[in-house]
């Protein structure tokens, strides 16, 4: 009789801490008694699972999705060193990895406020649409037929969600998961434009409820709830108000599956069946927020190890304490997410 346990994955996005999530996802995929049946994600989410599909595809499994994560983020790491967004020696000097200094963070905001990012010129173009595009191949996303993924993006003329999945993954709709609307233009698909997946899943559970056979749902939460400082810029403002609005949408969610057994259908707004889902969470919380706001747009390759190394804790430590509730009972820990100011005092 196999001892192999099948886990559905929900990532959530949020900047650079998306290392994070490699770090857990590097972990568990090295877990043999542990399958992975489906993904969903959210902007760095969407991004970590679009990588780990790639990786996976045509027989490269675990090893080739771990392998493919790795040079993912190690890239981005070494690209960063040749991106304007620097971290300023008087970042370096006040630590937590802030960038609060660095003229190339509020130096986005400034060319946002001035451009107004909601059509395609150079100061409101992604960087990050040609990196995706050269680092990861998705027509093999496409044909992977090992994982099902669903990732969220939320459409700005109707206000609702949009879920893309795995046969249909391109980078145009990763980027329409990642599309910040107070720093890059909208992205269009197929005549309709998108921001940003968080502000309607941050990340989503419903397609997973819906669509995998699994009841176990693995959240990995790396969006901070509660920070000890205040915001001290407009850079930092936006960083933080976006933090947010992404944290509601993911409450709204966990809420209405532990107080009502139902789940939030992200494209309509409206309930769906029943949700007998068993929820697991590996959260980045408290060790996250301690460090700076301005730190989700750190992508030097020290600080992404160094994401990467508490992911791998953390994940470790999950297995550790709940890979035996797998398919017996819920270990969700709702203090990361409703009672995080206690959490980090």
């Amino acid at each position: 009789m196999s001892s192999e346990k099948t886990i559905c994955l929900a990532l959530q996005g949020g900047g650079t801490y998306g290392a994070f999530g490699w770090g857990v996802l590097d972990r568990l995929l090295q877990e043999q008694e542990l399958a992975i049946e489906a993904v969903s994600g959210t902007s760095a989410g969407a991004v970590n699972a679009a990588v780990m599909a790639d990786g996976y595809a045509l027989g490269g499994g675990r090893e080739g999705a771990r392998a493919a994560l790795d040079k993912f983020w190690m890239k981005l790491g070494q690209t960063a060193l040749l991106s304007p967004l620097q971290p300023s020696p008087f970042d370096y000097l006040a630590g937590r990895h802030t960038m609060q200094t660095s003229p190339g963070y509020h130096m986005m905001q400034m060319a946002a406020a001035m451009a107004g990012p909601v059509f395609e010129i150079p100061f409101t173009l992604n960087p990050l649409r040609h990196f995706l595009s050269a680092t990861i191949d998705f027509e093999r996303v496409r044909a992977c037929k090992a994982l099902s993924i669903f990732i969220a993006a939320t459409n700005v003329r109707t206000g609702t969600g949009k879920l893309f999945v795995r046969e249909e993954l391109d980078v145009q709709r990763v980027m329409a998961s990642c599309c910040l609307p107070t720093v890059f233009a909208a992205v269009e698909v197929e005549g309709e434009t998108y921001w940003d997946g968080s502000y309607v899943a941050n990340p989503p559970l419903a397609p997973l409820l819906r669509h995998a056979s699994s009841r176990d749902i693995v959240i990995v939460q790396i969006n901070p709830v509660a920070r000890r400082e205040l915001p001290r810029s407009m850079a930092d403002i936006g960083n933080r108000s976006d933090e947010i609005a992404f944290n509601i949408s993911f409450m709204r969610e966990v809420s209405s599956i532990l107080n009502t057994r139902t789940v939030p259908d992200e494209e309509q707004g409206r309930n769906v069946q029943p949700a007998p889902a068993l929820l697991h969470l590996i959260s980045g919380h408290p060790h996250l927020a301690e460090f700076s706001i301005s730190s989700k747009m750190n992508a030097q390759p020290a600080f992404l190890q160094r994401l990467h190394d508490m992911g791998v804790a953390a994940a470790q430590e999950w297995l550790d304490n709940h890979k035996h509730d797998l398919g017996v009972r819920a270990s969700f820990d709702p203090a990361p997410v409703f009672f995080s100011d206690i959490v980090s005092s």
